[in-house]
C-alpha cells in the first residue's frame, strides 16, 4: 500500500509541475499588456517599460517561470496587480469560503445520491425507480443562475427562511455563515445530484446482477447485509471518480452559483482577476485549483484501493 501511495504522490507531483507550466504559457499569451492596465492608456512607454522591468516582465519566458515557481513554492505569491492586496491571503481566504460552500453542499448530495441510486437499482424498472430517476434529472439540464433564483424566489422571497445574498463577513466563522450557505450550496447539490444517482445506480444494478450477490440471495441473507457486504463495496468504484471530480468543481468551478448568491468563494475571484488580467492572482488560484483536483484523484485513488485491494498492486 505505500509503494501504491508513493506512485500516486510522484503523479500528483508531476502533474501539478506540467499544469503550472501550463497555466504559467497561457496567463502570458492573454490579450492586453499588463503595464497598461495598471498605468492606463494615457502612461508614457518610458513609463510602461520601467514598470515591465519592476515586475520581471521583460526578461525571458523560462526566466520568468522558474522566478515564478519557485516563489509559489516559498509562498510568496506576490502581490494582486489590481488591488494590491497579498495574492496568497487573499486566494487562501476565498479557498476557505469555497471550502465551507463545499463541505455543505457535498454533505446534501453526494450521500443522499448514493442513497437513492442504490435504491433505484435495488428496485430496477419499477416505479420507484422511474420517479427517482426522472426526479433527479428535473434540474439537471437547467442552468444554474435558472436554479439559484428559482431557490431564492421560495426560500427567500416568499417563505423568507433563508437570506437571498450569500455575502459573508471575511471573517465568518462556518456556524455564522451557514444560514448564507444553504441556498448556494442546494443550488449545486440540485444540479450535481443526478450525476451521483445515475453512476451509481448503473454501478450497482451491474453488481446486482453477479453470481456472488445471487449466491447471497440464495442463502437467504437480508437486503441490508448484502447491499453492505457485497455489493457496495464494488459498486462504489465508479460513483468515488464523480465524486472526486465533483471536489475539485465544488473548490474553484462554481463561478456561476457563487456570482447568483454574491458570494465570496475561490471561483468568483479567479473571474475578478481575469476580468482585470492580473497575471499574479490569475496563476495563483488556477494553479490552486489545480493542485485540490489532483489532491481529490489522489484520494480517490487511495479509496479504489481501500475498496478493490487488486488496484494497489497495479
Amino acid at each position: 500500500m505505500r509503494g501504491f501511495i508513493a506512485r500516486r504522490l510522484a503523479f500528483v507531483v508531476l502533474t501539478a509541475l506540467l499544469s503550472s507550466m501550463v497555466v504559467f504559457a497561457a496567463t502570458n499569451v492573454l490579450p492586453g499588456d499588463v503595464a497598461t492596465m495598471i498605468l492606463g492608456r494615457e502612461a508614457s512607454e518610458q513609463a510602461k517599460d520601467e514598470l515591465r522591468s519592476q515586475l520581471g516582465l521583460d526578461k525571458p519566458l523560462v526566466v520568468q517561470y522558474g522566478h515564478w515557481l519557485g516563489n509559489m513554492a516559498k509562498g510568496d505569491w506576490g502581490d494582486s496587480l489590481s488591488t494590491g492586496q497579498d495574492v496568497r491571503s487573499v486566494a487562501l481566504q476565498r479557498l476557505r469560503n469555497s471550502a465551507m460552500l463545499a463541505l455543505v453542499a457535498f454533505l446534501m448530495y453526494v450521500p443522499l445520491g448514493i442513497f437513492l441510486g442504490v435504491v433505484a437499482a435495488w428496485r430496477r424498472d419499477s416505479p420507484l425507480d422511474q420517479v427517482i430517476s426522472t426526479g433527479s434529472l428535473a434540474f439537471i439540464g437547467l442552468p444554474e443562475f435558472v436554479t439559484g433564483v428559482l431557490l431564492i424566489a421560495l426560500f427567500s422571497r416568499a417563505l423568507g427562511w433563508l437570506p437571498a445574498s450569500s455575502a459573508i463577513d471575511p471573517g465568518s466563522g462556518f456556524f455564522t455563515a451557514f444560514p448564507s450557505l444553504i441556498l448556494p450550496a442546494l443550488t449545486v447539490s440540485l444540479t450535481s445530484l443526478a450525476y451521483v444517482v445515475r453512476m451509481t445506480r448503473a454501478s450497482t444494478a451491474d453488481v446486482l446482477q453477479t453470481d456472488y450477490v445471487r449466491t447471497a440471495r440464495l442463502k437467504g441473507l437480508s437486503t441490508p447485509s448484502i447491499l453492505f457486504r457485497h455489493v457496495l463495496r464494488n459498486s462504489l468504484l465508479p460513483t468515488v471518480t464523480v465524486v472526486a471530480a465533483g471536489v475539485g468543481w465544488l473548490m474553484g468551478g462554481l463561478i456561476v452559483t457563487e456570482s447568483v448568491f454574491n458570494y465570496p468563494g475561490l471561483g468568483r475571484l479567479v473571474l475578478f482577476a481575469i476580468q482585470r488580467r492580473d497575471l499574479p492572482l490569475i496563476q495563483a488560484t488556477t494553479i490552486l485549483i489545480v493542485v485540490i483536483f489532483v489532491l481529490a484523484n489522489l484520494v480517490a485513488d487511495i479509496v479504489y484501493a481501500l475498496l478493490n485491494p487488486r488496484i494497489r498492486y497495479r
